[in-house]
């Protein structure tokens, strides 16, 4: 079973109906008891990052979500999903993630062009770390195939877990995995048959 987690925070509607495209029929939940169930779960997100992990906590998402992770629960999460994975970021202060990836979130204004847009966008291409095989992720995609994004603040410090870039300026983190846990900065439900056949590796693994 696939559960998305459902805290109020997300567009779930349209990542349902991008994973019915591909046959998997996803379960939209805010109970934790659902979550012990599933062998792969969804972590969605847009807004802000204080707002989400406030929302997660309050409902004792949080909690089931790291249980399932520990379990070995093949995990994804997505845009503001995948931040949350992150140990802090900075977004309106300083709040605290889940952990289960190193690193903090940053914004990317200070490290973009001035004459770049903020938020970052639009159509970019996926660039794969060097001297290194490609994710179980991509494996039904090919580097250089584009995604869409929609983003202010993004990952840092995350080398070792950093899976894909791409490029706004420099090259901004673009997904990071960690064992069963995965994260995309961009939006599969939003990225054409790039997204959905990534969102069919993610179902397979």
């Amino acid at each position: 079973m696939l559960a998305i987690v459902d805290y109020g925070v997300g567009n779930l509607f349209s990542l349902a109906c991008s994973l019915k495209a591909i046959g998997v029929e996803a379960v939209l939940t805010g109970e934790a008891e659902v979550l012990t169930q599933a062998d792969h779960i969804i972590l969605p997100g847009v807004g802000a990052f204080g707002d989400a992990a406030n929302a997660l906590r309050r409902t004792g998402l949080d909690r089931a979500v790291l249980q399932a992770a520990e379990r070995g629960t093949s995990l994804l999460g997505i845009c503001l999903g995948m931040q949350l994975l992150f140990e802090y970021s900075t977004e309106y202060g300083t709040h605290k993630g889940l952990g289960l990836i190193s690193g903090c979130v940053q914004p990317i204004r200070p490290v973009v062009p001035a004459d770049y847009k903020v938020p970052h966008m639009g159509w970019n291409g996926l660039h794969f770390p060097k001297g290194r095989p490609a994710s179980p992720l991509f494996r039904l995609i090919q580097e250089g195939n584009c995604v869409y994004f929609v983003h202010s603040y993004y990952g840092t410090d995350c080398e070792a877990h950093t899976i894909a870039t791409a490029e706004y300026g420099p090259e901004l983190t673009a997904a990071v995995a960690r064992d069963n846990i995965y994260g995309v900065q961009f939006h599969p439900e939003k990225s054409g048959s790039v997204g959905l056949n990534i969102l069919r590796a993610f179902c397979e693994l």
